[in-house]
């Protein structure tokens, strides 16, 4: 399943999705849920013991003036790469 964050973990209750992910899974990190493949950052080291593979939009990456902060362990993607991952998972969930 591909998951799409779009919510910065600090609003939600990232907790949450963190139960449902799992090494079959990508987690596609846009819009303020960029927040989320920031350095030191400890929701994102949850996420990456899942398993699961962890994207990043370069786009809202570079809105937000973070691209220098993200961590080595976030793979960052442009729009081609986003169309990809919806092609190689039947189905999405947006969070």
């Amino acid at each position: 399943m591909l998951y799409t964050v779009s919510r910065s973990p600090y609003h939600d209750d990232f907790n949450a999705i963190l139960g449902l992910v799992s090494d079959a899974d990508d987690v596609l990190l846009i819009q303020n849920g960029v927040l989320l493949g920031i350095n030191d950052n400890h929701y994102l080291k949850a996420l990456i013991r899942s398993g699961a593979g962890i994207y990043v939009l370069k786009e809202d990456l570079d809105a937000r003036g973070l691209s220098e902060q993200t961590s080595n362990s976030v793979q960052v993607i442009d729009y081609n790469d986003f169309v990809g991952l919806t092609v190689k998972h039947q189905q999405n969930f947006a969070w």
